[in-house]
Formats: C-alpha cells, sequence, structure tokens
C-alpha cells in the first residue's frame, strides 16, 4: 500500500474515532432519562405518558425539525464546523437540565438537546462518505453507528453506578444552581464533558467532496428545489429503506426508554440494578451486531450482490420477531440475556442502510437526503418508541404491571414493518444502482 494511501486511511480512521466519539456521547445525553422515570414521576408528579414525552416527543420534534435545515447547510458549508456548533449547544443544553424547576423548562430544555444533536448524523454522514471509497462504506458508517448504541449501553452502564451513589429524597445544593434533585446532577456529569468532544472534533480536517455532479466541467450547485429532485428520483427506494430502518428504531428506543422500568415492575429489581445488566448486554450485542452486520454487507457487495447492503436489513425484522416472547421469561436475568437478540440484529443493518443511502445520492445532496431519512427515523424511533410503550400501558392496558404486554406489542409491531419494508426495498433500490443519470437530465425529469 502506498504511504499516501496509508496516510490518507489513518486520518480517516481518526476522523471516525472522533466522530463515533461525538455519537457516544449524543446517545449518553439522549438515553439517560430510561433510568430516572420513578424520581422524575415522584418529585415532579407526571404520569408514564408525560415522562415518556420528555425521553421521547420533546426532543424529536426539534432534532427531527432542524435536522433538515442542518442538511441543507451541510451539504454548502464546512460539516466539521457545524458539528462543532452542535456539540457545543447540546452539552450545554443538557447541563442546563441540571437546573430545571418546572416541566415545562424541562421540555424546552430537551428541545434544546435536540436542535444541538440534529447537527451531527448528517453532517457525519457526508464526511464519512467523502473519506472512504465505496467498497468500506457500509464498515465505515457501521463504526460511526456504534456510538448509537454505544452511548445507549454506556448511559445505562455509567448512569446506573450515579444513580445508585445518588441521595434518594431531598435536595442538594449546587453552585449558580443552587437548590436541585439528586437526580438533576447527572446532567451535568454527562453534559459539560461534550465540550472536551468538540473541542477534539478541531483535530480534524473537512475533506474534499467527491463524487459530486459537474455539468461541462462545473460543480453543480442545485437550488432547494433541484436537491430534492435528485432525492427523490430514486423515491420508492429511499423511502423504502427509510420507512423499514425507522421501524427498526421504534423498537430501539423504546426498549432504551422502558426496559430497566420494565424489569423492576416485573421483576422487582432496582432500577440500576436492571439498568446496568441491560446495558452490558446493550453494549456486547450493538457492538457485534454492528460491526458484522458492516462487514458482512461490504461482503456481500464485494461479491457482486447489488442489494446486499439491504439484505442484512431483513435480520433486524426477524430479531424483533423472535423478541415477542422477552417479556414473558420467567426471571429476569434471562429477559436480559435475550435482549441480546433483538439489540444484535437491529444494530447489524444501521450502517448498512445508511451507507446504502449514500451511495445512490450525489454529494450535492447527501447530507439533505441525510436528514430527511433522519426525519423519518427519529420522528418514527424517538417520536413514537418510547410514547407508543406508555400509551399501550396507560391506555390499552390501564396497568403500570402490564408493561411487558405492551413490550411485545412493539416487538411484534417493528418486527413485522421492518421486515416487509426491508424486503419491498430490495428491487427498487437494485434498480436504482443500476440507473445512473447524468445531472443535468436528473435535474430536467
Amino acid at each position: 500500500m502506498e504511504k499516501s494511501v496509508r496516510s490518507s486511511l489513518r486520518s480517516a480512521w481518526y476522523a471516525i474515532f472522533i466522530l463515533t466519539l461525538a455519537n457516544i456521547s449524543s446517545f449518553i445525553d439522549r438515553q439517560i432519562l430510561s433510568l430516572l422515570v420513578k424520581p422524575i414521576k415522584r418529585d415532579l408528579h407526571l404520569s408514564d405518558t408525560e415522562m415518556s414525552l420528555l425521553m421521547g416527543l420533546s426532543f424529536a420534534i426539534f432534532y427531527t425539525l432542524f435536522g433538515v435545515l442542518i442538511g441543507r447547510l451541510a451539504d454548502r458549508y464546512n460539516r466539521r464546523n457545524i458539528v462543532i456548533v452542535g456539540i457545543t449547544v447540546w452539552s450545554l443544553m443538557t447541563s442546563f437540565c441540571g437546573g430545571i424547576r418546572t416541566y415545562s423548562q424541562f421540555f424546552l430544555a430537551r428541545m434544546g438537546v435536540g436542535v444541538g444533536e440534529a447537527t451531527l448524523s448528517p453532517s457525519a454522514y457526508s464526511i464519512i462518505a467523502d473519506y472512504f471509497p465505496k467498497n468500506r462504506l457500509a464498515t465505515a458508517l457501521s463504526v460511526f453507528s456504534l456510538g448509537v448504541f454505544l452511548g445507549s449501553g454506556l448511559a445505562m452502564l455509567i448512569g446506573s453506578g450515579i444513580v445508585a451513589g445518588l441521595p434518594t429524597a431531598g435536595l442538594v445544593t449546587v453552585p449558580l444552581l443552587g437548590a436541585v434533585f439528586p437526580w438533576q446532577l447527572i446532567f451535568l456529569y454527562i453534559g459539560l464533558p461534550g465540550l472536551v468532544v468538540a473541542a477534539l472534533l478541531l483535530t480534524i480536517r473537512e475533506p474534499g467532496r467527491t463524487h459530486t455532479l459537474q455539468h461541462q466541467g462545473e460543480v453543480v450547485r442545485p437550488s432547494l428545489a433541484e436537491s430534492l429532485t435528485l432525492i427523490f428520483r430514486h423515491r420508492r427506494a429511499y423511502l423504502l429503506i427509510c420507512f423499514a430502518t425507522a421501524f427498526g428504531a421504534l423498537v430501539n428506543y423504546g426498549c432504551n426508554a422502558w426496559i430497566p422500568t420494565f424489569v423492576a415492575r416485573t421483576y422487582g429489581w432496582e432500577v440500576p440494578r436492571a439498568g446496568a445488566f441491560y446495558g452490558a448486554v446493550l453494549v456486547a450485542s450493538s457492538i457485534s451486531g454492528a460491526l458484522f452486520g458492516g462487514w458482512y454487507a461490504d461482503r456481500l457487495v464485494r461479491q457482486g450482490i447489488a442489494d446486499g447492503r439491504l439484505r442484512v436489513g431483513l435480520l433486524g425484522g426477524v430479531g424483533c420477531l423472535l423478541a415477542v416472547v422477552l417479556p414473558l421469561l420467567p426471571r429476569a436475568e434471562w429477559a436480559l440475556l435475550a435482549v441480546f437478540v433483538p439489540s444484535f440484529a437491529l444494530a447489524a443493518p444501521f450502517g448498512a442502510a445508511t451507507a446504502a443511502i449514500q451511495e445512490i445520492m450525489p454529494n450535492q445532496v447527501r447530507a439533505l437526503a441525510s436528514s430527511i431519512f433522519l426525519f423519518i427515523l427519529n420522528l418514527i424511533g424517538i417520536g413514537l418508541g418510547p410514547t407508543s410503550v406508555a400509551i399501550f400501558t396507560d391506555y390499552v392496558f390501564h396497568d403500570e404491571g402490564a408493561i411487558r404486554y405492551s413490550l411485545m406489542l412493539l416487538f411484534a409491531i417493528g418486527g413485522i414493518m421492518t421486515l416487509l419494508l426491508t424486503w419491498l426495498a430490495l428491487k427498487p433500490y437494485r434498480n436504482a444502482m443500476l440507473l445512473t443519470i447524468p445531472a443535468e437530465q436528473a435535474l430536467s425529469q
């Protein structure tokens, strides 16, 4: 391997490392609430549904809406700097959760976290696609997607240890913030370190843009309307990939939000103990799943299987359907160990799906296409995942103790939809991969 190629790959993998740290930070900030359901409900006098809105909808509304705007900016301006600003915002807004006094303030702070985190993935997907060749793209994006699962798992592991050491009642005094509930200290512990990650991003470079649309030797700078035309020229393949991945996210976010509470209510475990056990299983299963999925998708592509990146997605649907019986297992340890199956299966296709979208998009619209993909994924995953479980529990079963049946419904719905939509996406994706359209022709359609 030539020296310049080795140096380029080292720079690419270093960038992946820093971006993955950012992704881990974002998901720790996002998922920590699942360990704090009991004290937050008690101190702010909330229902399961109100709590689920803090975990899901408050974040998802602004994450998804701002994501589309930021995707457009990332296609035109310095993506690295956009991410640095975003990390700073979400870290500060997470820290502000340590000083809230009311449910409304909490809701608004979580919206702010969503605004900051909306900068990361669309920009990172586009950066990574410019750093890596196509035959390594699924593996690279799978490594980046480890941040999703590692962040969720570490939130459980680290958060469980912190929660276990906090006072269970009373108030604590914090400089500048005054008297706060003990659980609010966690938001300071996990929010402020994100500023260090923002500083580390200054050490990576903004890569040159590759695979750009050109017309008569000039790089095309499409308008918003032209960008949307380019994105939706393969609308069937694109939207089916988006919705298939979103229903997998529905299961992921629903589990991350409620599994510790499910174990506490069903088996009588303390939430910190349940969170630590769940976090360990989640880290092991998601790392192995994501790495396997990226490797296997790239292997299928190298073997000439055009829809190889999407075939990995079938695993997600099968894993969810197998997990329907998980909440009925008689012991907490068995149920938590069984989480390995859906977690592995849902982690496997994530990087491959994002690579598939990057591959059928020209450079000038990759970030915008990714932001629309994330809009759909997070509106369904974050917005409906935690809330659907709570609605099933509060309004279908009318019993907090019936949360195991709510999770069964979550696995069934998510599994069926993921499997069906992925299967339907295979043929249009193959067609999209075969179809190449010059820039001027694509924009005229």
